[in-house]
C-alpha cells in the first residue's frame, strides 16, 4: 500500500487513518482488538486518538480510548508496526495548552497507551490565551526529548496557525508537522485559508469527520433514520437540501465506480491537495474493510468535478 508522508518528518502513514474515538465509548476492548488487528492486517498503520476521548459517554471520565488502544499495543505486540496520534487541550482535566499542562498531559498519555513515545502529538484546539512561544516549546522539548516524534495542530485558524509557525522558526523549535481540521463533502470551509497555506508550508493535512460522523455512508436519507445509531442527532445539519445533493452524486460516482457511498466520500479528500489521510471509525470489522477499501479507488477529473459541484 503506498503510504505518504507527515509534513517534513520521515512519519509514512497509509492513506487513511483510523479514529480512535469509538474505542472505550461503544466499542469495547474485545471488539477493538478484533479492529485494530484487522487494520493492521489490511496493510493499515495510522490511529488517531486524544487523551478526551470519550469522556462525553455517560460513565465515562475521558481517557478510555488511549487505554484500550494502550492495552491492544501491549497485548498485539504491534507498537512497531503502527503509527499512534494522540491530542492534548481539550480535555476538562488537562485543559489548554500551558506548558505545564502539556507536560503533565502527555506523561497520563504515554502511561494509558502503555508506550515510551508518541508518532504524533497534537493540540487538540487553540488556546488564545497561551503565546505560540510557550507551547510550541514545550512540544518542542518533547520532541527533542524522543518522547514524540512529531507534532501537529488541530482546530486551528489559518492565522493562528500561521503564528505558530512564525514562532517555530524564529526559536529553532520543532513546528507543527499536521493539522488536523474537519473536512469532507459537507464541511469544505478550509478550502479558502486552510489548505493553501498548509501547501505552501508543506503542513499535511490530516482531517476528522471524513464521513460527517456517517451521513456520507449514505445510511441517513431521511429523519427517521437518526434513530439508526448514537450519532443520529447529528444527522440535523446534513438533512438539507445540499446533503441531498451530495447524496445523489454520491451514488451516481458510486454506481460508476462499483463502490460504496463511504468509499467515495473517503477518496474524494484523498484525492484533495495536502491531504495526508482522512480519519474514520468503525465499530466492526465489516465497515473497516469497507473503508479500507477506499484506498484503492481512484476517481476521475468527471468524478472529482461532479462531486465538488454538488458539495459548492
Amino acid at each position: 500500500m503506498i503510504k505518504r508522508k507527515l509534513g517534513r518528518t520521515g512519519i509514512d502513514i497509509t492513506p487513511l487513518m483510523l479514529g480512535g474515538n469509538v474505542f472505550g465509548w461503544n466499542v469495547d476492548q474485545a471488539k477493538a482488538n478484533i479492529i485494530l488487528d484487522a487494520f493492521v492486517e489490511l496493510g493499515g498503520n495510522a490511529i488517531d486518538t486524544a487523551d478526551v476521548y470519550s469522556a462525553w459517554a455517560p460513565g465515562n471520565q475521558g481517557g478510555e480510548s488511549e487505554t484500550v488502544i494502550g492495552h491492544w499495543l501491549k497485548a498485539s505486540g504491534k507498537r512497531d508496526k503502527v503509527v499512534i496520534a494522540t491530542k492534548v487541550g481539550m480535555w476538562p482535566k488537562r485543559p489548554g495548552l500551558r506548558r505545564a499542562n502539556i507536560e503533565a498531559a502527555f506523561d497520563d498519555s504515554l502511561r494509558r497507551l502503555q508506550t515510551d513515545y508518541v508518532d504524533l502529538y497534537q493540540a487538540h484546539r487553540d488556546d488564545d490565551a497561551v503565546a505560540p512561544e510557550e507551547y510550541m516549546a514545550a512540544f518542542d522539548a518533547l520532541v527533542k526529548a524522543g518522547k514524540a516524534r512529531a507534532v501537529g495542530a488541530s482546530n486551528f485558524t489559518a492565522a493562528r496557525l500561521s503564528q505558530a509557525l512564525g514562532a517555530s522558526a524564529a526559536g529553532s523549535l520543532a513546528r507543527f508537522e499536521t493539522l488536523q481540521p474537519e473536512y469532507n463533502l459537507m464541511e469544505r470551509g478550509i478550502e479558502a485559508e486552510l489548505v493553501p497555506l498548509c501547501v505552501r508550508e508543506g503542513v499535511s493535512i490530516i482531517p476528522y469527520y471524513g464521513l460527517a460522523s456517517g451521513f456520507l455512508t449514505g445510511k441517513y436519507r431521511h429523519a427517521d433514520d437518526k434513530a439508526k445509531s448514537v450519532r443520529g442527532g447529528r444527522m440535523d445539519r446534513y438533512l438539507t437540501d445540499k446533503g441531498g445533493r451530495v447524496l445523489k452524486a454520491l451514488d451516481a460516482v458510486s454506481e460508476r465506480r462499483s463502490a460504496r457511498p463511504a468509499q467515495v466520500a473517503l477518496a474524494w479528500i484523498m484525492a484533495k491537495p495536502a491531504i495526508a489521510a482522512p480519519i474514520a471509525s468503525v465499530t466492526n470489522v465489516e465497515q473497516l474493510h469497507e473503508i479500507m477499501g477506499a484506498v484503492r479507488l481512484t476517481l476521475s477529473d468527471a468524478d472529482m468535478a461532479e462531486l465538488d459541484a454538488a458539495s459548492a
